[in-house]
């Protein structure tokens, strides 16, 4: 049995087969979110252990961008554990952790058409990779583009989510629902229903971010 291979099989359910990579990328993505959406700084070395698995994963399902972000994942996730951890005095909530907060709407604005414009470069790039780097790449990747939208509006939203702001979960939204169909269009079913309880759980987020920092002015 080889752990990291996508056809080693850990069960089959409805005539799915599921293998050990998928299932255990799976669990330990929804642990992460979950620690996310209740702002938990352990969100973060759960998510080091996601993005590790994951990265197999993806890679042998031809959906390359997403590989790549895995990579990005990875540090994003040392850095967002330390920052959450290492805030300015005047940057503490109660638990001495990095408040929660909203960004101006002109730079949120930016960062989306800034999204959009990466999306058509990386989509480009990755529609090209099995003629580049026949060795590396010897399949054509999978739905370039609408990886590669994952991809880019993932990057964003991290550094969004790293400096706690408030938007950093209606991107998560947008993101969760294209990864719903793509995963399920790919036929990696489970890591569809995940990304579908991720849908559910950014909506939690999203509203449990904005009543805490509400509760800032309270006890200001």
């Amino acid at each position: 049995m080889d752990f990291f291979d996508a056809k080693s099989i850990f069960f089959t359910v409805l005539e799915y087969k599921m293998s050990y990579l998928e299932f255990f990328a799976v669990i330990t993505g929804i642990i992460s979110v979950i620690l996310s959406a209740k702002a938990s700084v352990w969100s973060w070395p759960a998510g080091i252990v996601n993005v590790f698995l994951s990265a197999f994963l993806y890679y042998q399902n031809q959906l390359y961008p997403d590989m790549f972000l895995m990579a990005f994942f990875f540090i994003t996730n040392i850095m967002g554990w330390w920052r959450w951890t290492n805030p300015k005095p005047e940057e503490e909530d109660k638990n001495k952790e990095l408040k929660i907060s909203f960004m101006p709407v002109r730079q949120f604005l930016i960062l989306l058409a800034i999204g959009i414009v990466g999306t058509l470069l990386m989509g480009t790039l990755a529609s090209q990779l099995h003629n580049w780097l026949p060795l590396l790449f010897n399949l054509p990747s999978a739905y370039p583009f609408v990886d590669s939208f994952i991809f880019v509006m993932s990057v964003i939203t991290t550094f969004l989510m790293i400096q706690k702001r408030v938007e950093c979960w209606i991107i998560w939204l947008l993101i969760d629902v294209v990864a719903t169909y793509l995963y399920f269009l790919k036929g990696i079913k489970f890591m569809g229903v995940e990304y579908f309880i991720f849908t559910i759980i950014a909506a939690f987020a999203l509203w449990h971010w904005i009543k805490e920092y509400k509760s800032y002015a309270k006890t200001a």
